[in-house]
């Protein structure tokens, strides 16, 4: 839901992360009189909008709360975040809880309805419904829709579930047909009447709870999701969701997840004040905030897997989209900026969103020197490029995967993971001692600004990279190249300006900047590649350089990246250049400007010298590199392994 709709909720609706509105409709009926809660643009006459109190988030829940007539509802949306749970984390629904509570006696009746918006296409939906034991399934699909198609990134090929069973003191009715004729019978009756015609263009699903007189307060909970059995095609071979190792179905699978609901709320109750805890006293309020709004956008990008043939538990694989930057299946320098949040949450996604990606370059159908950029041109087809046309960012890569790899054996203590890949990473190891100095015209992760040869940010890379390696194997040969880059690159000057005031974009180009947000990695793993006058000279040459918004990213560009700029906050040596960068992220993703509505973005504009918006968002939005926002965090130590 755009921040700037919430105030007009009832009449607001909800979007799917690329734009597309989803049909979400909420009414409750009090006393007899009907109220939109959400998503409800025109309503009739008999249907009045309720007043917005409030509006909330945690790391697992979006709280509404209105008022309508004499009546209190708060709309809890909660997705489960529980990375150490297989099962619950890949589950692929999410909760909306409907409290109702009254200053007086009242009949309250609530409802819910959606339609085939979630299928990613209109006109060619089929529909079905059933019941098993108490509960109560809805499902949506595309007719012949082909394995794996998508229209603007929302899947087709799969099943929307809407479902929901009465409490104790509830009764359930369902129905379909046209939102005039499904809507115009709950307002009248307070109830549904059963029907569930064949399914036409415009029809919604829907399900009402009639909670009776509610003099205390009473809740119901609905659930909605999109099951892929098969999940992604990892090599020709398809991948679903750990979940179906047990529970094989959707109506099995969804009733499970109700039942889950007790359980699964008071881990995140857990999840929610830990994190906000623990990130406050890390660095503040501001930055407690930023990890809060990061967690689920990190979480919703990832598929924890098992084979679907199989169905084998011993067998898991996390695949992740690069979400809205281009669709890439594990990008390498996306899962680099998320590796933060895995280290902090669960190490061990470290290994298992590394390990489809290393186990395509063990086949050896990869045949350059250096690791490939990611292992798929758009989610979820994770086939490789034997093509070899996979775009090229030779040193950004090879350092990546030798910095998470020892990350991983860092946070874990487990080494098997470096001996099984040993060969891969040392030959990626053995590239940056040959090219990761005097650095060829390439690209780096911000590939948007394009390439450079001896980009300095790259080679601090390599440095850290041969470091890692070295700590992560005991070859102390590569720890030796990895610092001698290093002294070369700040003790020697070249990366710097001549007054060693900071490290310049390329080499030589004194009047240059670059957010050198590779050393922060050195001071995670306690490498010591850099020394600490490095660390001091960037912590007191970023204010120079912040613009209206924000630091830029480098000097080439008028826009920030949230996430290297939580990678610099993370290893600054004052917390007034550390808070900067913090405090500066925290005004974008507050601000009411309508060039900031969508899902987080880590790309916005810090100035307005290239009569860009100041504090807009630059074409990113909803991508998992938020994960780099618990840099500062993860240096308060790795999660349980």
């Amino acid at each position: 839901m755009p921040g700037n709709q919430v105030a007009t909720l009832p009449s607001s609706v909800p979007q799917f992360w690329a734009g597309q509105n989803l049909t979400l409709a909420l009414l409750a009926r009090v006393d007899g009189t009907t109220y939109s809660l959400m998503g409800v643009p025109s309503p009739p006459t008999e249907i009045q909008p309720a007043s917005v109190t409030s509006a909330e988030y945690t790391s697992t829940h979006t709280v509404f709360k209105l008022t309508a007539g004499t009546a209190s509802l708060t709309l809890d949306f909660f997705s489960p975040v529980s990375p150490n749970n297989f099962l619950r984390q890949s589950l692929p629904f999410s909760y909306l809880t409907i409290r109702a509570s009254n200053t007086a006696s009242s009949a309250i009746e609530v409802y819910a309805d959606i339609d085939e918006s979630w299928t990613g296409q209109t006109g060619n939906t089929w529909s079905s419904f059933s019941t098993s034991e108490a509960t109560s399934v809805f499902q949506l699909s595309v007719n012949g829709a082909y394995l794996y198609s998508e229209n603007a990134d929302q899947a087709l090929w799969g099943n929307v579930i809407f479902a929901s069973r009465p409490s104790t003191s509830s009764n359930l009715s369902t129905q379909s047909g046209s939102f005039e004729d499904v809507r115009g019978q709950f307002a009248t009756k307070g109830s549904l009447d059963g029907s569930v015609p064949a399914y036409t263009a415009g029809d919604v699903i829907a399900i009402a709870q009639d909670l009776g007189t509610v003099t205390a307060e009473t809740s119901v909970t609905f659930a909605f999701g999109y099951v892929r059995e098969a999940a992604v095609n990892y090599l020709g071979n398809a991948r679903t969701g750990f979940y179906r190792a047990t529970y094989k179905d959707p109506v099995t699978a969804v009733s499970y997840f109700l039942d889950d609901l007790s359980a699964a709320q008071t881990e995140s109750l857990s999840v929610d004040s830990d994190l906000m805890s623990r990130s406050t006293a890390s660095a503040g309020s501001n930055y407690s905030d930023i990890i809060t709004l990061s967690v689920r956008q990190l979480y919703g990008a990832i598929d924890v897997t098992i084979s679907n043939d199989t169905l084998n538990t011993d067998d898991v694989l996390v695949f992740l989209k690069e979400i809205s930057s281009n669709g890439n299946t594990n990008t390498v320098d996306v899962l680099f900026p998320a590796f933060p949040a895995f280290y902090v949450m669960a190490p061990e996604y470290i290994r298992l969103s590394l390990e489809p990606v290393l186990q395509y370059l063990a086949t050896g159908r990869w045949k350059q020197p250096y690791p490939i950029h990611d292992i798929g041109t758009h989610y979820p087809n994770a086939t490789g490029h034997d093509d070899q046309q996979a775009e090229p960012m030779p040193v950004e890569e090879s350092g990546n995967l030798l910095i998470m790899a020892y990350a991983y054996m860092l946070a874990t203590g487990k080494s098997d993971f470096a001996t099984r890949y040993h060969s891969l990473f040392q030959s990626y190891a053995d590239y940056l001692v040959a090219n990761g100095l005097n650095i060829s015209f390439q690209l780096s992760t911000d590939d948007f600004a394009g390439p450079l040869a001896n980009q300095t940010n790259l080679a601090i890379k390599a440095a850290v990279g041969l470091t890692a390696f070295g700590a992560m194997t005991g070859m102390d040969n590569y720890t030796t190249v990895g610092l001698n880059f290093a002294d070369q690159l700040y003790g020697q000057g070249l990366g710097t300006d001549a007054e060693k005031t900071h490290f310049t974009l390329t080499y030589g180009n004194d009047n240059s900047f670059t957010t050198a947000f590779n050393l922060y990695p050195s001071t995670l793993l306690n490498l010591s590649t850099f020394p600490t006058e490095a660390f001091e000279m960037e912590t007191i040459y970023y204010p120079t350089i912040r613009a209206e918004a924000g630091i830029p990213l480098d000097s080439r560009v008028d826009l920030g990246k949230t996430d290297w700029m939580h990678f610099a906050a993370a290893y600054t040596t004052n917390t007034m250049t550390r808070d900067l960068f913090i405090n500066d992220v925290h005004a974008f993703i507050s601000q009411a400007s309508n060039d900031n509505q969508v899902p987080f973005s880590d790309k916005y504009f810090v100035s307005g010298d290239q009569g860009n918006p100041v504090g807009g968002y630059s074409g990113f939005r909803a991508r998992p590199v938020v994960g780099g926002h618990f840099a500062t965090l993860a240096l308060d130590g790795a999660g349980p392994a």
